[in-house]
């Protein structure tokens, strides 16, 4: 996201901030600076510095000599051109130009700190936006060109100046290109005056800006000015694979964050033994497979039987090194592997004990509600089936206890009812 004054938008109202072509928040811009002395006066006697900063399109920065304006950050003013004027935007003011200028080697009375002619007129500002509107459509034009000519360079970006007389045309070549023809060509098609600038691939893509595999803007384009050289001896400290695909940036080189974290991991290395030393067992020699840095882990294999990895601390493989140096051999690895043991890490317990906190975040099975609602339909049929069944067997058991009881006489009950009573028992014995 950036402001219409660092950018090639035509709307002039840019979506984040809405201030109408020039930053309002101060972060959105291209190689910010945060002004950390605006709040603090000058000593008594002293002048405020009288050079600022002005940026461009681009992020491209010059230093200007102020005669006399009270000019702030974010103001649209008018600047001495090469020839004409230029409109840029004040990006610095006060004692951080001069340590900006002391940063990059550029003297006070140099002859590249020209001058500021004024503050930008609302005319100088509508020539300036008809300038910019014409970049997009120049730079198609000077493609088709540059094919017609069969000149192997890339046309990356076209910079108007403020006042629209000329241009800087910003180019990318592999080798020398004798575009003497092609400058001719460009200033009879656009009718201005044309300069040609090369760059390399890295500051093309600062210009052009992107976005990077970690997510976030390219750090080239966001605050990093100076690019070192990167090589893949970066990458083998840092136990990355060698893979094109994933090392190289948007500009087809090696990602400058590679040296980022560079100095810890050569720092964490430097009590570490040699990959090349072999480790001598009786069952034999043992050679490197692999390590982590930071948790000070390694991985050995022996020669002979290499389908196995033994996992060693850094105080055990030093001491395995020390007892080999002085002329002895381990009795194996898997003897120093069993010592170490890892201690389970409890991340969260509560009173209860141990419990996860992501257990609710495990997502839910599919299907499970729709097979316990038609387990319980079938169920519930099942049970009405039974209970139907149930009904059935006695309502015919009913029927034939009534036809029983209309039709024929029950023989039980004629026996017992036609029956003769016993007479007593008599308890005395006969005499």
């Amino acid at each position: 996201m950036s402001c219409n004054s660092c950018s090639t938008e035509t709307d002039s109202i840019p979506k984040g901030c809405k201030s109408n072509g020039s930053c309002g928040t101060g972060s959105c811009d291209k190689l910010t600076v945060f002004d950390w002395l605006s709040n603090m006066t000058l000593p008594s006697g002293q002048e405020p510095f009288n050079i600022v900063e002005v940026r461009f399109k681009n992020g491209r920065k010059h230093f200007y000599k102020n005669e006399n304006l009270q000019l702030c950050m974010g103001e649209v003013i008018a600047v001495e051109g090469s020839p004409g004027h230029d409109i840029g935007t004040v990006s610095l003011t006060g004692e951080l130009v001069r340590i900006q200028m002391k940063k990059k080697g550029v003297a006070l009375e140099s002859e590249e700190v020209k001058k500021v002619y004024r503050k930008a007129s609302q005319r100088d500002i509508e020539v300036w936006q008809r300038a910019r509107d014409k970049e997009i459509e120049t730079q198609k034009r000077g493609r088709e060109i540059l094919g017609r000519l069969n000149l192997k360079m890339k046309l990356s970006d076209v910079e108007y100046q403020g006042d629209g007389n000329k241009a800087i045309f910003y180019y990318t070549a592999d080798d020398r290109v004798d575009f003497r023809q092609l400058i001719r060509d460009f200033a009879s098609a656009f009718r201005i005056r044309v300069e040609m600038k090369q760059v390399g691939l890295r500051q093309e893509a600062a210009r052009l800006g992107g976005v990077g595999s970690c997510g976030r803007e390219l750090c080239c384009s966001t605050w990093l000015t100076d690019f070192r050289k990167v090589n893949t001896a970066a990458a083998r400290y840092q136990q990355l694979s060698l893979n094109p695909q994933k090392l190289s940036g948007q500009c087809g080189k090696l990602k400058c964050c590679l040296n980022f974290e560079l100095d810890t991991y050569l720092d964490a290395l430097k009590s570490f033994p040699k990959k090349e030393t072999i480790l001598k067992t009786e069952k034999g020699d043992a050679v490197f497979v692999k390590m982590d840095i930071f948790k000070e882990e390694f991985w050995y294999t022996y020669k002979d039987d290499s389908f196995k990895w033994y996992k060693l601390d850094l105080v055990q493989l030093n001491e395995i090194i020390d007892t080999n140096k002085g002329g002895e051999v381990v009795s194996s690895l898997e003897d120093f592997e069993l010592e170490l043991v890892t201690d389970k890490k409890v991340n969260f317990e509560d009173a209860v004990g141990e419990d996860s906190l992501t257990r609710f975040d495990q997502p839910k099975r599919k299907g499970n509600r729709k097979r316990n609602n038609k387990r319980k339909s079938q169920n519930k049929k099942r049970q009405q089936n039974q209970n139907k069944s149930n009904q059935g067997s006695n309502k015919k058991g009913n029927q034939k206890r009534s036809q029983n009881s209309g039709g024929k006489p029950n023989k039980q009950k004629n026996k017992n009812t036609n029956r003769k009573p016993r007479p007593p028992k008599n308890n005395q014995k006969d005499a």
